[in-house]
């Protein structure tokens, strides 16, 4: 009955042996809770259960059952959320209320992460509703761009957000963090064309991509960012990269599931990392590689190859 965590992490990620060290004083702090170390990539069946797309990620049971998480190596939050689950069968009303405020700020934060935000049963590549289905497809139909968030993924989200907005089921749709509402009133919206004036509008993913390619002159899309690498194959391609003295622009394709598999299809290249000049794909690590044991990845990054 008592909050097990669990920290899926990876050996080539230098942050990961940070927080197993903040795990290692929380572990002395609270007794009562169990702290564990799966390696992700050791384990791929438990990772892809519990979408676990980069390192580390924190997960949180009790009762055998998932009740919060956390992406990222974010030593405070990690506390907090130990603390507040670790204290939780036996808080005050004080302490209860200060959850609801933590809680309210955290809604209002996903309310607003981005300017069309879809609250649903499952993920928009796998609605796991009929409802969330459905507006999946009229928001797609009609060239809408969205984020959106699975409440299957977070208890206190799905449940707070109920009383939060005072709408009691699910999906809910928010534009500029208002509440537009569930699948009637977008049915409705869509019925009298003003669901094309509220929503904005998705930028055609191919131009979107062009964009970004050529955002800089050398563009390397990767799993994770310059400074913090979520895979080993980025992690070996920013070593290289970094030690030729070549100015260089990252985009973390797990940040961004669009582009992650547009990407893909769009260049015909189909792994990660993917590096880019002057708008032209060059290649992935093996290239990359190849082209420096022959000398040639300097004059190439310049654009004179």
């Amino acid at each position: 009955r008592s909050l097990v965590v669990v920290h899926f992490w990876a050996p080539w990620a230098p942050q990961c042996a940070q927080m197993n060290e903040v795990m290692a004083a929380l572990a002395k702090e609270h007794s009562q809770v169990t702290f564990v170390k799966l390696e992700a990539e050791a384990v791929p069946e438990v990772s892809e259960k519990y979408g676990i797309s980069s390192v580390p990620t924190f997960l949180f049971f009790k009762n055998s059952q998932k009740v919060d998480r956390l992406d990222g190596a974010h030593a405070p939050e990690l506390t907090k959320k130990v603390q507040r689950h670790a204290s939780s069968s036996s808080v005050s009303a004080g302490s209860n209320d200060s959850a609801k405020e933590d809680l309210n700020v955290r809604l209002k934060k996903l309310i607003n992460a981005a300017p069309c935000m879809l609250f649903m049963k499952g993920s928009p590549k796998e609605p796991r509703c009929g409802f969330s289905r459905q507006i999946v497809e009229i928001l797609n139909k009609h060239g809408i761009s969205f984020s959106s968030f699975d409440i299957f993924s977070d208890e206190g989200v799905r449940q707070g957000l109920k009383t939060y907005s005072n709408w009691p089921t699910y999906p809910q749709l928010y534009v500029a963090g208002e509440l537009i509402g569930g699948l009637d009133i977008v049915k409705e919206l869509e019925s009298s064309g003003e669901l094309d004036t509220i929503c904005p509008k998705a930028q055609k993913l191919e131009d979107r991509l062009k964009t970004l390619i050529n955002k800089a002159p050398v563009m390397l899309f990767m799993k994770g960012s310059k400074q913090v690498a979520k895979c080993g194959f980025s992690k070996q391609i920013i070593e290289i990269m970094n030690s030729t003295g070549v100015d260089y622009e990252t985009f973390d394709i797990l940040e961004d599931e669009e582009v992650r598999q547009g990407l893909k299809t769009y260049s015909n290249w189909p792994t990660y990392p993917q590096l880019y000049v002057k708008g032209e794909l060059v290649g992935g690590l093996d290239i990359i590689k190849e082209l420096k044991e022959s000398g040639e990845l300097l004059p190439v990054l310049k654009g004179e190859n």
